[in-house]
């Protein structure tokens, strides 16, 4: 990294549950150029595990710093954060920075779009963790510790759930008795950073979707579908919490509530023990019995490997019909986020399946191509894209902007 770089910066913070990233934004002086340029990429992966990593990268993709810690050194959150601090402070000694964006997983019924986060509005925030006991701690973490050492840094709060807000009620209720859904037991849907920051992309590469009605997969270790129509979330497969919905790399997605009663009655499993297995010992990991990781499991040859994909592929293909029906019928399809970026047998699994929506997908352009493409064929009704997705830079230009007074 140049240490000479200098003038205006922006910090995205994105913290979870076994994972820290941090992204630096410069601002251009020509915003012709758009008002943001990527500096640094870092995140430290495996915090609380026995091999945690750092790993720093250059806007080009060359690697600006690494390190392994000693084997049986557990990284704590806190450790984690002081490393990237550090690190962040040596490489950019001469910069102003103007505020940070933190990734907040839950933001309730009370906010539709980004905050700048106050005593008051972190203490809201702090009452939604019942919402998201996974998350929402760690995003708050990284919001107290710069209100401790640099407090009058201006700090905003992003959003999983704003860009679903706009949802009708009906989209939002369980069928459960109505007090419990103004008491806001209701769906709230997640990953909606990633959601916008597509929707942002659709009317440059497709305004017919951008116009229209389009499923966008947000296949990764984490997984939802999302419906859009004319760009705003109209349904999404994600609930009241980021458990329901499709299967994912250890949550186990969408489940009959009765099992959880089962469980309760006949294993005597108590709220943690089922916070344990719906949350990290389900989903590709629990199916497979190999690795949540579906680049290991296309890779395997163990028979519930491949049963792990197929009915991974299984709840995709009906999840999307679930979200056409909600529209009234389909232009196109997104795939995004790891698996939908880079497991080209994954998409050709879900396309062949949904043949019947007027989906023909071309082999060639499924395997490779440049990064945002679209892999159906020409004479297709429905289109198919991959694009990958930038939640960072969404939440960069949220707190750009609200900072500057356009929020």
């Amino acid at each position: 990294m140049d240490a000479r770089l200098e003038g205006e910066f922006i910090a995205v913070v994105n913290a979870g549950s076994s994972s820290i990233k941090l992204s630096m934004y410069s601002l251009h002086e020509d915003r012709r150029r758009g008002p943001l340029r990527l500096e640094l990429r870092a995140q430290v992966d495996g915090i609380g595990t026995a091999k945690p990593h750092f790993e720093a990268s250059h806007a080009d993709g060359s690697t600006a710093g690494s390190r392994d810690w000693p084997v049986g050194d557990t990284l704590t959150h806190e450790g984690a954060l002081d490393h990237l601090v550090e690190f962040v402070a040596h490489e950019f000694p001469r910069i102003e920075m103007l505020g940070i964006g933190h990734r907040v997983v839950h933001g309730g019924t009370a906010f539709a779009k980004p905050v700048r986060v106050t005593p008051p509005v972190l203490a809201q925030l702090e009452a939604l963790t019942p919402l998201a006991p996974l998350h929402q701690p760690h995003n708050l973490a990284p919001i107290r510790r710069a209100f401790s050492a640099r407090p009058g840094l201006p700090q905003v709060a992003c959003f999983d759930t704003a860009f679903h807000r706009g949802q009708s009620d009906v989209a939002d209720a369980f069928a459960l008795p109505y007090a419990l859904f103004e008491a806001g037991v209701r769906r709230y849907g997640f990953h909606g950073l990633s959601y916008e920051y597509i929707a942002s992309r659709l009317p440059a590469l497709s305004p017919r979707l951008a116009d229209g009605r389009t499923v966008i997969l947000h296949l990764g270790n984490g997984a939802s579908a999302c419906a859009l129509h004319r760009g705003r979330s109209v349904a999404s497969s994600m609930g009241f919490t980021a458990l329901d919905g499709l299967p994912m790399g250890t949550r186990s997605g969408a489940v009959d509530p009765g099992v959880l009663i089962y469980l309760m009655d006949e294993q005597h499993m108590d709220a943690r023990a089922l916070e344990a297995l719906l949350y990290k010992q389900s989903g590709l990991l629990g199916l497979s019995g190999v690795s949540s990781d579906m680049r290991q499991l296309l890779a395997s040859d163990a028979p519930r490997a491949r049963f792990a994909i197929d009915v991974f592929v299984h709840r995709v293909a009906r999840e999307i019909g679930a979200l056409a029906a909600e529209m009234g019928g389909l232009d196109g399809l997104v795939f995004t986020a790891g698996i939908g970026e880079h497991a080209a047998e994954v998409r050709r699994r879900v396309l062949s399946r949904c043949l019947w929506l007027g989906v023909s997908v071309q082999d060639a352009a499924n395997r490779e191509g440049p990064a945002e493409r679209r892999i159906s064929t020409v004479d297709s009704r429905c289109e198919a894209w991959v694009i990958p997705t930038d939640e960072e830079l969404m939440m960069a230009r949220h707190t750009f902007r609200l900072l500057a007074g356009e929020e």
